[in-house]
C-alpha cells in the first residue's frame, strides 16, 4: 500500500506539472511587445479571423509556444538519457557537442544546400550522432570518466563550431538570420515547423518511455545490469541514439540551446526520485516550462527587442553548470 501511494504522489506531481505548463503557456501568449487581455486570448485561440492581434497569437505566439514546449521537453529527457549512458551528472547535449554537430548540418542545408531543406531534421540528425561518436570515441578509455567526457565535449565543439562558423562566412546576405538562429532563437518559428518537429518529437519521446526499465537497470551498474541480463553496449548504442535524435530534431528547429538537459534533470531526481519510469515524463515537463519561462523572459523583460532563448538559458545554466562541476570534482 505504501508503495502504491508513493507510485501516486509521482503522477500527481506530474500532473501538476502539466498544469503549470498549461497555465505558463496562457500566460506567455498574453504576454509581449504587444499585450493582450484574456478576451482577445480565448478569441484569438478559437475564432478563425485574421485581425491584427488575433493574428499575432496565431500565426506569431502559438507556434513558438508549441516549439518552446517541444524543444524543452526532448532536451531535458535527452539529458536523462545521456546521464543514464555515461554516468555523468555533468552529461547535457550542448556540453557534449551534440547540439555542435547537429547545428552544423543544419547550417550546411540552410547557407550551401537550401534544395534539401526538408530533409534538415535528418541530416541534422547525422551530424548529431557523428559529433557523439567522436566525444565518446575520444573520452573512452576503459569507461567514461565525466571529466574526460567533459574536455572531449568541449573541443568537438569548439572543433565543430568553427566550421558552422566558416560556413556562415559563405552567407553574407544572410548571415543575421542564421547568427540569430544558431543563438537558439524561436522568433522565426512557424507552423511548418510545429508541424513537423511534433511527429518527430512525438516519436522519439515515446520510444523513450519505452527504455525506462532499461534505465532503471543500467543506473544499477555494468555488472548489477550485466547479471540482469542486459546487453550493456548494446543498450548504450540504442539509448545514446534517442538522446541524440531528441536533440538534434530540436536543435534542427530552434537552434543550439544549451543546459535544459543539465539543469532539470537534476532538479526533477530531487523532486521525484530516479525511477525513470517517473522521471522521464516529469523532466519532459518541467523542460518545457523551463524553456517556455526562458523564452518568455526573452519577449518581455526588454522589448521591443527579442533575446534568443538560448542566451537566456546560458545565463540561467552556466552558474548551476559550475555549482556542479566544482560539486563533482570534491566527490
Amino acid at each position: 500500500m505504501k508503495s502504491r501511494s508513493f507510485d501516486n504522489k509521482k503522477v500527481g506531481y506530474i500532473f501538476i506539472g502539466i498544469i503549470v505548463l498549461l497555465f505558463i503557456a496562457l500566460t506567455s501568449m498574453k504576454l509581449g511587445s504587444l499585450e493582450i487581455s484574456y478576451k482577445e486570448l480565448i478569441i484569438g485561440i478559437f475564432k478563425n479571423s485574421n485581425e491584427g492581434s488575433i493574428s499575432i497569437i496565431k500565426d506569431l505566439r502559438f507556434p513558438r509556444i508549441i516549439i518552446a514546449i517541444l524543444v524543452g521537453a526532448n532536451l531535458a529527457i535527452c539529458g536523462v538519457l545521456l546521464q543514464v549512458v555515461v554516468k555523468n551528472p555533468l552529461a547535457d547535449p550542448g556540453i557534449t557537442g551534440i547540439s555542435a554537430g547537429a547545428s552544423l548540418m543544419a547550417v550546411l542545408v540552410m547557407v550551401l544546400l537550401p534544395s534539401l531543406s526538408n530533409m534538415k531534421i535528418i541530416l541534422a540528425f547525422g551530424g548529431g550522432l557523428f559529433s557523439a561518436f567522436l566525444v565518446y570515441f575520444i573520452a573512452y578509455d576503459r569507461g567514461f570518466s565525466p571529466i574526460r567526457i567533459i574536455l572531449s565535449g568541449v573541443a568537438i565543439n569548439a572543433m565543430l563550431s568553427a566550421m558552422t562558423s566558416v560556413l556562415i562566412m559563405f552567407n553574407s546576405t544572410g548571415i543575421s538570420s542564421v547568427t540569430n538562429w544558431l543563438n537558439g532563437s524561436l522568433a522565426t518559428v512557424t507552423w511548418s515547423d510545429v508541424n513537423v518537429l511534433i511527429v518527430y518529437s512525438l516519436i522519439g519521446i515515446v520510444i523513450s518511455f519505452t527504455f525506462s526499465t532499461t534505465c532503471n537497470l543500467m543506473s544499477l551498474g555494468d555488472r548489477a545490469a550485466k547479471s540482469l541480463g542486459i546487453d550493456i553496449n548494446k543498450q548504450r548504442i540504442i539509448i545514446s541514439s534517442i538522446a541524440v535524435f531528441l536533440a538534434s530534431i530540436s536543435t534542427s528547429v530552434a537552434g543550439i540551446i544549451s543546459f535544459v538537459g543539465l539543469i532539470v534533470p537534476h532538479i526533477c531526481r530531487f523532486i521525484i526520485g530516479s525511477d525513470h519510469k517517473y522521471l522521464i515524463p516529469f523532466s519532459g515537463v518541467m523542460g518545457s516550462i523551463l524553456l517556455l519561462i526562458a523564452d518568455t523572459l526573452g519577449r518581455c523583460l526588454f522589448k521591443p527587442y527579442d533575446i534568443p532563448v538560448g542566451l537566456v538559458m546560458s545565463i540561467i545554466g552556466g552558474p548551476f553548470f559550475i555549482f556542479l562541476l566544482r560539486r563533482s570534482m570534491k566527490k
